[in-house]
Formats: structure tokens, C-alpha cells, sequence
């Protein structure tokens, strides 16, 4: 195991970890060559969306996942989409279930180990004439790669060659638990509207899904307790933290992975910062940085995770 204190400096006007959070969601916006949608049907014939932005020759591809309530159109994703653009690589910016345009057909969504998801997408991206593939995830999506590749262990896909992960809920509880805290209300109540929302429509597609108390879901533990876990196989939303938190997988990565998360993360618990003795894994924990946020206003508008991601996958070594 690495451990890294690489330094990541906030502008001076993003003074906390709320600012350093909400400023690059709110305010940046990403230029970046439209991308080839493209959708896949799964095992369980329901659909994935993806973005493909791909050019003609080049042989190493980077998938991308989101985050909580994200899509494949959010300037963090794009904003990393166009770093690997810039270096001949092709980039995959998959959408989980509910996230795109259309809702999906099943019962079930997605969620922190929907892991079962992002296998078919690899396993679709694998016959495709690429001789590499990179992962890069992204908070919840951070938490669903690090699974992917615990549970994969030895037997990955070969083509997988390494990983970044950023801002990542490793132990789901805990973290539920922080961003449920009054002092993060407002990302709370975002999250349940747009979560509320998708139980909404999908109610109206099907007759199997009740919502007559989902005016009285009040937190993110609740949501998860009325429809993550049992829409997901778990008995309740501890069980489902429990058995999707990526911090019970780490030891079992086998290629260089590089975790980045912020100490000043609003959404981290203090288990999200473990230690390993798993020599494949980097751990970066940078004292500032918001959640998915590291902004910077450097000439070749890159983020400071983007510029980061690009030199470890770049790189010979972990």
C-alpha cells in the first residue's frame, strides 16, 4: 500500500468543503465532442444508456461512472471524459437504471453493488477491438467499481489494466450516516427529490411498486430501508450497507487502483480513509477537496482529479 499526501490546493474563494462541493456542480461547464449513444440490453432484458465518444484507430478505453443521482451528462463525468479524449483515448459514460432519458422496464433501479450491471457493460466494452480498459468511478460509483473489482479478484477481465475512484462512501453506513446530518440538509433533501421522483414514475409504469408513505420518507436510511433494499434483495437498508460497501473488498483488488478521497469530504465518514496492506492500492487522502469537487483554473482545464487520473493511468507503476 501507497499512501500519498499529494497536495491539491482550492482556489481561495471555495473557503470550505461546502463551496469546494457545490461551485464545480453548479458552474462549470465542459466543451467536449457529442458522443454516440448507444444502448445495451441486459441479462434481465432491461437496457443500459452510454455515451460513447469514440474515434476511429484508437485501442484504450476508459468507462466512467457516476454518481448518486448523476448521468453521463455531468461536468465531472464529461470534464473526465475530456482529458482521455485528449489522449487518444475512447470514453464509455454509462448511465445506471432510471439515470437516462428513459426509465427503465424492471422493477429494481440501481445502486452502490449493483455490480451485476457494470459486468455486462464491461463484458459488452471487452469484444469491442480494444486491447485496454480503465475504470473510473466517481462517489457512489467509486463505491460500485471498487466492488466490481473485489468480487473480481484474480479472475478480471484481462483487459482491465487499472482504476481510479474518486470521493468514495466506502462504508455506506457510516456515510449515510454524515450526510444525513443536519449540516448537510441541502444535499440530502436534493438527493430525495430526485430519488422520489423516480419512484413516481416508475409507479405509473407498473403496479408493483407502493408509494402511499413515500411523502413520509424524511432521510436517505429511510429511502433505502422502503425501496433500495427490498426492490434489491436485501432485508434492509443495514444489510444492504453492509454487504455493497466497497471497504469489505479493497483487500481483494488485484491491478493498481487509486482511491482519492478528501478530508474535508461532507458526505465521508471516518472509515472512509482505511488503511491496506493490499499493495495494488494507492490511497490518496488530500486535506482539501470537497465531495467530487478539486477545482482548478489551470490553462488546460483540467480538474485537479482529471490531471490525476490521467497521470497514474498514464504511469509504469502504482
Amino acid at each position: 500500500m501507497e499512501v500519498s499526501l499529494k497536495s491539491y490546493k482550492r482556489p481561495f474563494f471555495l473557503f470550505n468543503a461546502h463551496l469546494e462541493t457545490i461551485y464545480p456542480a453548479l458552474f462549470r461547464s465542459v466543451a467536449i465532442p457529442q458522443p454516440k449513444s448507444v444502448r445495451i440490453t441486459t441479462p434481465d432484458d432491461d437496457f443500459l444508456d452510454y455515451d460513447w465518444y469514440h474515434k476511429e484507430g484508437n485501442s484504450k478505453v476508459v468507462i466512467i461512472s457516476h454518481g448518486l443521482e448523476g448521468n453521463s451528462k455531468r461536468a465531472y463525468v464529461r470534464g473526465m471524459a475530456r482529458a482521455f479524449i485528449q489522449r487518444d483515448f475512447d470514453v464509455v459514460a454509462w448511465n445506471y437504471r432510471g439515470c437516462s432519458d428513459e426509465m427503465n422496464s424492471q422493477l429494481r433501479f440501481y445502486h452502490s453493488g449493483a455490480t451485476d450491471d457494470l459486468s455486462t457493460l464491461v463484458d459488452y466494452i471487452s469484444e469491442l477491438e480494444y486491447t485496454s480498459i480503465y475504470l473510473i468511478g466517481f462517489s457512489l460509483g467509486g463505491n460500485l467499481t471498487l466492488k466490481y473489482l473485489g468480487e473480481q479478484g484474480s479472475s478480471l477481465n484481462t483487459k482491465i489494466q487499472k482504476t481510479v475512484a474518486f470521493s468514495v462512501p466506502l462504508n455506506l453506513h457510516t456515510s449515510c450516516l454524515e450526510i444525513s446530518k443536519p449540516s448537510n440538509s441541502v444535499y440530502t433533501f436534493r438527493f430525495l427529490r430526485s430519488l422520489k421522483k423516480k419512484i413516481m414514475i416508475k409507479a405509473k409504469q407498473r403496479n408493483d411498486l407502493p408509494v402511499e408513505n413515500l411523502h413520509r420518507i424524511k432521510n436517505l436510511i429511510d429511502f433505502d430501508d422502503a425501496y433500495t433494499a427490498p426492490l434489491h434483495g436485501f432485508s434492509s437498508a443495514i444489510d444492504y450497507y453492509t454487504k455493497c460497501s466497497s471497504i469489505n473488498f479493497i483487500d481483494r483488488i488485484d491491478i493498481p487502483t487509486l482511491i482519492i478521497n478528501a478530508k474535508n469530504d461532507p458526505f465521508l465518514s471516518p472509515e472512509c480513509y482505511p488503511k491496506s496492506d493490499n499493495k495494488n492500492l494507492a490511497l490518496w487522502f488530500p486535506e482539501k477537496g470537497g465531495h467530487v469537487g478539486f477545482t482548478n483554473f489551470h490553462r488546460n482545464g483540467l480538474y485537479w482529479s482529471e490531471d490525476q487520473a490521467l497521470k497514474f493511468i498514464l504511469s509504469n507503476n502504482v
